[in-house]
C-alpha cells in the first residue's frame, strides 16, 4: 500500500516498495525518488492554486486527472480532492434531466446566459451517452452550447457516461467540487435522459428539474414513478408558436399528476410551468423559483441536512466501486472466473451458484 510522508512541508504519496528497491542500490536513489514525489506534489499545489484563481485551463486539467483510470492519476486525484474540499460547497447545484429531444442543452444555454448576464459564474457538467465502440461522448453538448462556451464566466465540461449507471459520469461529484473551488456559484448537471436508473443525479444536487415536451402524452405519462417523484420543478419546454396550447394542456395534466404522487417534503410543492428556451421565455421565473426553493430549504434546515446525507451516499458509492475493483483484481477470483463464466454460458450452473462460488473464492483472500 502507499504511505503518506512529509518532505519539505509537502504531503507525499509514496510507494514503500519503490523506496526499498531504490535503497537496495544506493541511498541516493531513494532520496531522488522522494524528490520526484516532492516535485509532483508541488506541481499539484500549483494546479490547486490556479484552480482557486478560477483558471479554466487548470480546472479542465484537474477534471481530466480525476476522470483518469491511470494509477498515478488516481493518487493525484485523491491529493487534489483532499486539498480542495474545504473550498467547495458554496454553490447551488442544479440537476436537469428530460427525455432526448426535450431541448435540455438549448434550455441550459439560455439559462446559463441569463445567469452570466446577472454576474454569476456558471459551470455545466454535461454527461453524454458513451459510444460502445470508442467509449467517447456521442452528442457533444459543448458544440450545442456554442454561445455559452465562449462566455468567460461559464465553464462547460462534457464527459462520457461510460459504464456508470444513473445518467451521470462516474466522477461527476468530484468535478462538481472542483468547479465550486474554482469559484463557480451555479453548477448545472445535465444528464443523459430519463429512465429508472437516471435518478442518481438527484442524490448529488440541491434541486432537481425535469424538462418535458408539450406532446409527451396524456396525464398517465406524468404519473410514472421514479423521476417524477424526485422532481422539485417540472418545465414544459418548447412552449412557443403552435405548441403554446399543447404546453398549457400538458402543464394542467402534469399538475394533476403531481398531486397524486407522494411529496418529497412538506415544505415544497412541485412547481410546474411552461417555458421556451428558444424564445428565452420562462427563464427568469425558473431562476426565481430556484432562489425561493433554496431560501425555504435553508430556513427549515433541509438544505444542509440533504448535503450531509449526499456525502454519506457518495461514500457508499465509492465503497461499492472499490469493492468491485478489488473483486475483479483478486487472484483467487481471476483463477476461476473464465471457467465459471463459461459454465454459466453453457447452462451448466445457475448464475446464483456461480455468484456464490466467486464470492467464496474472494473470501479466501487474505
Amino acid at each position: 500500500n502507499n504511505i503518506y510522508c512529509i518532505y519539505k512541508k509537502n504531503i507525499l504519496i509514496v510507494n514503500p516498495l519503490q523506496i526499498l528497491n531504490a535503497m537496495k542500490n544506493q541511498i541516493s536513489d531513494a532520496i531522488s525518488l522522494i524528490q520526484v514525489y516532492s516535485e509532483l506534489c508541488m506541481n499539484l499545489d500549483k494546479l490547486i492554486a490556479d484552480i482557486l484563481k478560477g483558471n479554466r485551463r487548470a480546472l479542465a486539467k484537474a477534471i481530466t486527472i480525476i476522470e483518469s483510470k491511470n494509477e498515478t492519476h488516481i493518487e493525484q486525484a485523491e491529493y487534489l480532492m483532499n486539498n480542495i474540499l474545504k473550498y467547495s460547497g458554496k454553490s447551488i447545484r442544479i440537476g436537469i434531466t428530460g427525455v432526448p429531444g426535450a431541448g435540455k442543452s438549448t434550455f441550459i444555454e439560455a439559462f446559463g446566459k441569463f445567469l452570466t448576464n446577472k454576474g454569476f459564474k456558471v459551470a455545466v457538467l454535461a454527461v453524454d451517452p458513451s459510444s460502445q465502440i470508442s467509449g467517447g461522448s456521442i452528442l457533444g453538448d459543448k458544440t450545442r452550447m456554442e454561445e455559452l462556451s465562449r462566455d468567460e464566466n461559464a465553464f462547460i465540461r462534457p464527459s462520457p457516461s461510460g459504464d456508470s449507471l444513473g445518467g451521470v459520469a462516474s466522477k461527476t461529484r468530484e468535478s462538481m467540487l472542483l468547479c465550486e473551488a474554482a469559484g463557480y456559484e451555479i453548477i448545472i448537471i445535465e444528464t443523459v435522459g430519463v429512465g429508472q436508473s437516471e435518478i442518481t443525479v438527484a442524490s448529488m444536487v440541491d434541486i432537481f428539474t425535469l424538462i418535458q415536451i408539450p406532446n409527451a402524452g396524456d396525464e398517465l405519462q406524468g404519473i410514472k414513478r421514479g423521476v417524477m417523484e424526485l422532481a422539485d420543478i417540472i418545465l414544459i419546454n418548447k412552449a412557443d408558436g403552435e405548441n403554446i396550447k399543447k404546453a398549457e394542456l400538458a402543464k394542467s395534466q402534469l399538475k394533476n399528476a403531481v398531486h397524486i404522487l407522494k411529496p418529497k417534503t412538506e415544505n415544497w410543492n412541485v412547481w410546474v410551468n411552461t417555458c421556451s428556451a428558444l424564445k428565452e421565455i420562462g427563464i427568469k421565473e425558473y431562476w426565481e423559483k430556484i432562489c425561493e426553493f433554496k431560501d425555504i430549504m435553508t430556513k427549515t434546515g433541509e438544505f444542509r441536512l440533504k448535503r450531509k446525507k449526499q456525502s454519506v451516499d457518495w461514500m457508499w458509492s465509492v465503497v461499492m466501486e472499490d469493492l468491485k475493483k478489488s473483486f475483479m483484481t483478486n487472484k483467487n477470483v481471476a483463477a476461476i472466473l473464465n471457467q465459471v463464466q463459461e459454465s454459466v454460458f453453457e447452462g451448466k450452473i445457475s448464475p446464483n451458484s456461480a455468484s456464490r462460488r466467486l464470492i467464496e473464492a474472494f473470501k479466501k483472500w487474505s
